[in-house]
Protein backbone atom coordinates (compact mmCIF):
# COMPACT_ATOMS: atom_id res chain seq x y z
CA UNK A 1 0.00 0.00 0.00
CA UNK A 2 2.84 2.47 0.84
CA UNK A 3 4.59 1.41 -2.56
CA UNK A 4 1.57 2.15 -4.53
CA UNK A 5 0.73 5.94 -2.67
CA UNK A 6 4.20 6.25 -3.13
CA UNK A 7 3.92 5.44 -7.18
CA UNK A 8 1.06 8.00 -7.16
CA UNK A 9 3.08 10.94 -5.52
CA UNK A 10 5.70 10.45 -7.96
CA UNK A 11 3.89 10.49 -11.06
CA UNK A 12 1.74 13.19 -10.12
CA UNK A 13 5.04 15.05 -9.32
CA UNK A 14 6.28 13.98 -12.72
CA UNK A 15 3.50 15.42 -14.46
CA UNK A 16 3.40 18.86 -12.94
CA UNK A 17 0.19 17.87 -10.92
CA UNK A 18 -0.19 20.54 -8.28
CA UNK A 19 -1.36 19.06 -4.91
CA UNK A 20 -5.26 19.65 -4.01
CA UNK A 21 -6.24 22.89 -2.56
CA UNK A 22 -6.72 23.32 0.97
CA UNK A 23 -10.03 26.02 -0.14
CA UNK A 24 -13.67 24.82 1.68
CA UNK A 25 -15.56 24.45 -1.69
CA UNK A 26 -18.57 26.15 -0.67
CA UNK A 27 -22.20 24.44 -1.32
CA UNK A 28 -25.01 26.64 -2.99
CA UNK A 29 -26.40 27.19 0.49
CA UNK A 30 -23.42 28.31 1.89
CA UNK A 31 -22.50 30.45 -0.83
CA UNK A 32 -26.11 32.18 -0.72
CA UNK A 33 -26.15 32.67 2.76
CA UNK A 34 -22.25 34.50 2.56
CA UNK A 35 -23.92 36.64 -0.51
CA UNK A 36 -26.78 37.78 2.06
CA UNK A 37 -24.22 40.00 3.40
CA UNK A 38 -23.01 42.08 0.36
CA UNK A 39 -21.04 44.69 2.88
CA UNK A 40 -19.13 41.42 4.11
CA UNK A 41 -17.92 40.00 1.15
CA UNK A 42 -15.95 40.51 -2.06
CA UNK A 43 -16.06 37.72 -4.90
CA UNK A 44 -12.96 37.24 -7.26
CA UNK A 45 -13.88 35.11 -10.32
CA UNK A 46 -10.60 33.93 -11.35
CA UNK A 47 -11.90 32.57 -14.81
CA UNK A 48 -11.42 34.11 -18.59
CA UNK A 49 -13.34 36.93 -19.67
CA UNK A 50 -14.77 34.88 -22.61
CA UNK A 51 -15.73 32.17 -19.79
CA UNK A 52 -17.89 34.48 -17.74
CA UNK A 53 -19.40 35.52 -20.87
CA UNK A 54 -20.18 32.25 -22.07
CA UNK A 55 -21.48 30.15 -18.67
CA UNK A 56 -22.55 33.19 -17.01
CA UNK A 57 -21.50 34.88 -13.33
CA UNK A 58 -22.52 37.04 -10.52
CA UNK A 59 -23.32 40.20 -10.76
CA UNK A 60 -20.95 41.92 -9.28
CA UNK A 61 -17.10 40.63 -8.45
CA UNK A 62 -13.38 41.53 -9.66
CA UNK A 63 -12.20 39.90 -12.45
CA UNK A 64 -8.74 38.58 -11.82
CA UNK A 65 -7.31 35.67 -14.14
CA UNK A 66 -5.31 33.27 -11.90
CA UNK A 67 -2.32 33.91 -13.29
CA UNK A 68 -2.21 37.88 -12.44
CA UNK A 69 -3.77 37.40 -8.98
CA UNK A 70 -0.06 37.53 -7.14
CA UNK A 71 0.60 40.58 -8.92
CA UNK A 72 -2.84 42.23 -7.81
CA UNK A 73 -2.85 41.37 -4.04
CA UNK A 74 -2.29 45.41 -3.44
CA UNK A 75 -5.66 45.94 -4.78
CA UNK A 76 -7.52 43.68 -2.91
CA UNK A 77 -9.46 44.73 -0.29
CA UNK A 78 -8.66 43.03 3.49
CA UNK A 79 -11.50 43.89 4.98
CA UNK A 80 -13.80 41.54 3.33
CA UNK A 81 -13.95 38.04 3.37
CA UNK A 82 -12.87 36.61 -0.10
CA UNK A 83 -15.01 33.93 -2.00
CA UNK A 84 -13.38 32.60 -5.22
CA UNK A 85 -15.17 31.66 -8.29
CA UNK A 86 -13.93 29.18 -11.36
CA UNK A 87 -16.33 26.85 -13.30
CA UNK A 88 -15.47 24.18 -11.33
CA UNK A 89 -13.13 25.20 -8.05
CA UNK A 90 -10.14 23.93 -9.13
CA UNK A 91 -8.56 27.51 -10.06
CA UNK A 92 -10.79 29.01 -7.79
CA UNK A 93 -9.36 26.83 -4.91
CA UNK A 94 -5.76 27.70 -6.18
CA UNK A 95 -6.38 31.27 -5.90
CA UNK A 96 -8.20 31.07 -2.41
CA UNK A 97 -5.04 29.06 -1.16
CA UNK A 98 -2.79 31.95 -2.76
CA UNK A 99 -4.89 34.92 -0.97
CA UNK A 100 -5.20 33.03 2.20
CA UNK A 101 -1.18 32.41 2.20
CA UNK A 102 -0.91 36.12 2.05
CA UNK A 103 -2.99 36.70 5.16
CA UNK A 104 -6.49 37.24 3.40
CA UNK A 105 -9.55 35.95 5.28
CA UNK A 106 -10.91 33.65 2.49
CA UNK A 107 -14.55 31.58 3.16
CA UNK A 108 -13.94 29.47 0.34
CA UNK A 109 -14.33 28.56 -3.67
CA UNK A 110 -17.26 27.56 -5.95
CA UNK A 111 -17.75 26.99 -9.58
CA UNK A 112 -20.07 28.87 -11.20
CA UNK A 113 -21.20 25.72 -12.75
CA UNK A 114 -21.61 23.93 -9.82
CA UNK A 115 -23.49 26.35 -8.64
CA UNK A 116 -25.92 26.38 -11.38
CA UNK A 117 -26.36 22.75 -11.25
CA UNK A 118 -27.46 23.02 -7.91
CA UNK A 119 -29.90 25.15 -8.91
CA UNK A 120 -28.27 28.36 -8.24
CA UNK A 121 -28.88 31.22 -10.61
CA UNK A 122 -25.92 33.02 -13.05
CA UNK A 123 -26.29 36.39 -14.47
CA UNK A 124 -25.72 35.64 -18.43
CA UNK A 125 -23.61 38.84 -19.48
CA UNK A 126 -24.73 40.32 -23.09
CA UNK A 127 -21.46 41.95 -24.44
CA UNK A 128 -22.20 45.63 -25.82
CA UNK A 129 -22.59 46.34 -29.39
CA UNK A 130 -19.51 47.54 -31.37
CA UNK A 131 -19.52 51.40 -31.14
CA UNK A 132 -19.23 53.20 -34.15
CA UNK A 133 -16.28 54.01 -35.75
CA UNK A 134 -15.42 58.08 -34.65
CA UNK A 135 -15.50 59.58 -38.46
CA UNK A 136 -12.65 62.55 -37.12
CA UNK A 137 -10.63 59.30 -35.91
CA UNK A 138 -11.36 57.89 -39.25
CA UNK A 139 -10.53 60.88 -41.01
CA UNK A 140 -7.38 61.54 -39.24
CA UNK A 141 -6.33 57.82 -40.13
CA UNK A 142 -6.08 58.49 -43.78
CA UNK A 143 -4.37 61.28 -43.93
Amino acid sequence: MKKLLLTMLVAAAAFGQRAPSQAKVLTRAEFDNLLAKPGEVLLIDVRRPDEVKDIGGFPAYFSIQIGDLEKNLSWIPRERTIITISNHATRGGQAADILAKNGFKVAGTIGAQTYEEQGGKLTKLVPPPPRPANRETAVTEKK
